[in-house]
């Protein structure tokens, strides 16, 4: 257990912070064979002796601040020609992240999930977790400390995902979610993505129209001033743009947890073998639960829509707001309001930190109105926003568990985990 103070850590921590970025990146492996598993059958045919181990809290959540701790401010971008002398006003949020974000959208979170239920760890728009040194360091303990507070237990049992097909891939069923594992689901909110990359452009005198019925969103000329309604992008290119963006957003937070697990010297691997709808709570079956995110059908779509968790993560647009443009001003709101970016008042660590954070456009009313033409047109010709993308969009995802050290003597050469894999029980559980 995790105490305040930090007491009383494993030496095992304190080799995580002199474990060096090229022995993560060289020795990154998927290592899925965990104590308690078992392969039924074929070559690799294997019951564990041991049972399951789950992870600590300790390890949990350095894993769980290496996907989604919070890392100080962000550092904004600092100059877009077409708008200069203003600064850029892409950024949703104030803080930065272990991962990167595209224009600082910042729309994702993550959810995770082991034996004791299903949980929310929120760092999207916590303020700085702490302050850097001169060297420009942070604390790994602080910046955990934050994380651990932000977090919200949503369930007193495992997340209910079937191990069956068509649940998950069929080559996962014997390892993920099992007893003993952590399961790691970033998930983002693809509404509010597409929903900020419409700002982007419109900043940017750019508007769109609808290539998959071949209409002009009318009205858009209204905004010359704003946008060339004469050479608009298509809107399939928007969409799809904004779910590469945010596929790399939630690999990059996989990727950060992948290179952790060899420092830690634990097992597991990124993946993206499971039903993005049964894992949200979308297949249909309601036995099926998920994560229980709320999601509508319709004649139109080929697959249920997600829009997202009421009361937790819920999606720009209905029906967790009436209308797109109150998904705007929702937008607006956190970028320009309190805690946002690009509010004077919000902290960072600028020389001038008011001065920074006051000299960014704000969204004015004609603004706010041609991003809302375009993208209430978007929900009411297809009947959801996005139009052609889901509202809330899951992969990849990250499992951590104890590695079954006897399992990768038996089929394979030595080399095949790294120390601190071979000291883990040691160095975190010395007790054991």
């Amino acid at each position: 257990m995790i105490v305040g103070e930090m007491k009383d850590l494993p030496p095992g921590f304190e080799k995580v912070k002199q474990f060096t970025l090229v022995d993560a990146l060289l020795g990154r492996r998927a290592r899925r064979f965990f104590m308690g598993a078992s392969i039924p059958d074929g070559y690799f045919k294997y019951t564990s002796s041991r049972g399951p181990e789950p992870l600590s809290e300790l390890e949990q959540m350095t894993i769980l601040t290496a996907m989604g701790g919070n890392t100080g401010w962000h550092n904004l971008i600092m100059r877009g020609e077409r708008y200069a002398p203003y600064l850029s006003n892409y950024a949703c949020s104030a803080g930065g992240r272990t991962f990167p974000s595209a224009a600082g959208f910042h729309t994702s979170e993550l959810f995770f999930t082991d034996d004791n239920g299903v949980y929310f760890l929120e760092s999207r728009d916590v303020p700085a977790s702490g302050s850097r040194s001169k060297e420009g360091k942070l604390e790994l303990e602080e910046i955990l400390q934050s994380a651990r507070s932000r977090i919200h237990k949503l369930d007193d049992v495992r997340l209910q995902l079937p191990p069956q097909v068509p649940h998950m891939e069929a080559h996962n069923t014997w390892v993920a979610n099992h007893p003993g594992t952590t399961l790691v689901i970033p998930v983002g909110d693809l509404a509010q993505h597409v929903l900020a990359g419409i700002c982007y452009y419109v900043q940017n005198g750019v508007c769109f129209y609808d290539d998959v019925h071949g209409n002009e969103i009318e009205g858009l000329r209204q905004y010359a001033d704003l946008v060339d309604a004469e050479n608009p992008y298509p809107l399939t290119f928007l969409e799809m743009w904004s779910l590469s963006e945010v596929t790399a957003e939630l690999s990059t937070s996989c990727y950060a947890g992948m290179l952790m697990l060899q420092a830690v010297g634990l097992g597991g691997w990124m993946f993206n073998g499971l039903d993005p709808f049964s894992l949200l709570g979308a297949s249909g079956d309601p036995e099926v639960k998920g994560l229980g995110f709320r999601y509508d059908t319709d004649d139109r779509w080929s697959l249920p829509n997600p829009t997202g968790l009421p009361g937790v993560f819920e999606g720009y647009t209905p029906p967790h707001y009436k209308n797109m443009r109150k998904a705007v001003d929702a937008l607006a709101e956190r970028k320009f309001g309190p805690g946002g970016p690009f509010n004077p008042q919000t902290p960072g660590y600028y020389k001038d930190t008011p001065g920074v954070r006051s000299s960014a456009q704000r969204y004015s009313e004609e603004f706010r109105e041609c991003a809302a033409l375009q993208a209430q047109y978007i929900f009411e010709t297809f009947g959801k926003f996005p139009g052609t993308v889901p509202s809330i969009f899951v992969m990849p995802y990250l499992q951590a568990q104890h590695i079954d050290l006897e399992f990768y003597d038996r089929f394979y050469e030595p080399g095949s985990y790294l120390q601190t894999h071979a000291e883990h029980m040691k160095m975190w559980h010395p007790d054991r």
